[in-house]
């Protein structure tokens, strides 16, 4: 069952102008719809934020509000609640893109609790280019065969066992992103059950492990995109 989260921001229903928070789609006393809410995405589905979410439920309540949203309940309705459907429906697709997904859900509640992540972080600090430091020996490697095996197709010919060592080495940086999403859940759990400085920690180390992960996966696209040259 999804919980309702009380919000910081009462406000009055149009139609009926009973009192409400702001993050609801519909009235809680008339059941009419209400303009975009506030908030973010956890509170359109009355969701504490957390990353160890259940998902079936989460599917179920999307379902149920899609139905409620549909415009075709709103086609006799005054324009303003028609207005409404569609953009509530936009709002209640984004957020549940967003949080079923499971690196979308960590990158989206750690920019909620201030941190920068992806290109923000990046640009600011310029590590975009940067390996990990663990990494240093294998990527140095790994961008000098890619570099060679373009060169081999730019003359229009094959190198059997350079491709067969980039396959291997992709096989291995797979296997780092694995690694890295296993310690993810780990955050996960560190976060969703944490007191506020377990969570200031777990947030600090899960924005590390999604640089990390960041460079792996541009790492593997890469070699991805060299070898089906």
């Amino acid at each position: 069952m999804f919980k309702v989260l009380d919000s910081a921001v009462p406000i009055a229903c149009w139609s009926c102008s009973v009192g409400h928070d702001d993050s609801t789609l519909f009235c809680p006393h008339c059941s009419k719809i209400q303009p975009p809410p506030g908030g973010d995405y956890y509170s359109v589905f009355g969701l504490e934020r957390k990353l160890n979410l259940d998902l079936p439920a989460l599917e179920h309540e999307f379902h149920r509000l899609s139905r409620k949203l549909h415009p075709d309940r709103f086609a006799r309705a005054p324009e303003n609640e028609k207005q409404w459907s569609l953009a509530d429906t936009a709002l209640l697709n984004d957020a549940y893109r967003t949080l079923k997904n499971p690196l979308r859900r960590t990158e989206y509640l750690l920019k909620l609790e201030g941190s920068e992540i992806g290109a923000d972080r990046e640009s600011k600090e310029q590590k975009s280019a940067r390996a990990p430091a663990d990494l240093l020996e294998e990527v140095f490697e790994l961008n000098m065969q890619l570099e060679e095996l373009r060169m081999v197709h730019r003359a229009g010919s094959e190198d059997l066992e350079l491709k067969a060592s980039l396959v291997d080495a992709k096989e291995t940086f797979d296997g780092l992103l694995e690694a890295v999403d296993e310690e993810l859940r780990a955050e996960w759990k560190a976060w969703d059950e944490g007191d506020k400085v377990a969570r200031r920690a777990a947030q600090k180390r899960m924005v590390a492990l999604l640089d990390r992960r960041r460079y792996l996966g541009n790492l593997v696209r890469d070699v991805t995109e060299t070898l089906g040259d």
